[in-house]
């Protein structure tokens, strides 16, 4: 029977618990969801079950009679750390938010496992790899064509009781954009501001239609970004 130095694993956990909180800070510092201290602890909480799979039955192996499969619990961390990312991602009007979070936390669980099975190579090399996907993918990605099909939102501010709606209607149809969906949100008081939000696909630059719906009389206010930022505002 193989005895265990148990200060000889925490090296481990402290490679896991620096590797998963240089992930974590980035995603802190980009004021991203599941940030340093929800990545830490999934990295350090992987690590230390990959120490128990492989070091912690050691007093009840009994050459020939009880024997173990050390990869055991590793599996499982991948089945838990599944359960958790679901949680994260949700679908809202059409669009899919959360994946890359929830591919984060996967990522960081297998880097905290790397570490606890003695693997600092492996680990170190796949919070690089994160860090290059980042950073050098995201620019890039950016950069690539938009697609027609990708839904862009516009919220106008505009006096009521003066037809402006069909007016920015008008101005969508002209630029080729397609409205498909109008939430539009009145004061109680008459002849109050009415503040409309419009999702619309279009191959023109959402940019240049908000600029155009600023020209309309009577337009006091145009702002254009995601769907769900601005059909949450």
């Amino acid at each position: 029977m193989h005895s265990v130095d148990e200060w000889d694993l925490v090296w481990r956990l402290g490679l896991a618990l620096l590797l998963s909180a240089a992930i974590g800070l980035d995603r802190e510092l980009r004021q991203k969801s599941a940030g340093l201290r929800t990545y830490t602890l999934v990295g350090v909480g992987s690590a230390l079950f990959m120490l128990i799979s492989k070091y912690g039955f050691f007093d009840v192996l009994v050459p020939k009679e009880v024997v173990l499969d050390p990869s055991r619990v590793a599996a499982q961390i991948v089945s838990g750390i599944g359960f958790i990312g679901a949680g994260l991602i949700f679908v809202r009007r059409d669009s899919v938010r959360g994946l890359t979070t929830a591919a984060g936390i996967w990522l960081t669980a297998a880097v905290g496992a790397a570490a606890g099975a003695s693997l600092p190579g492996l680990a170190i090399a796949t919070t690089v790899a994160y860090f290059l996907t980042v950073y050098l993918l995201s620019p890039l990605a950016r950069r690539l064509p938009a697609s027609p099909y990708a839904p862009s939102a516009v919220r106008v501010v505009y006096e009521d009781g003066r037809g402006i709606l069909r007016k920015v209607l008008e101005a969508c149809t002209s630029r080729d954009f397609k409205v498909a969906d109008v939430n539009v949100d009145r004061g109680e008081d008459p002849g109050a501001y009415v503040a409309v939000s419009l999702e619309v696909h279009g191959r023109g630059h959402v940019a240049d239609l908000a600029a155009d719906l600023g020209e309309i009389e009577g337009v006091h206010g145009v702002s254009a970004g995601d769907v769900n930022e601005i059909f949450d505002a």
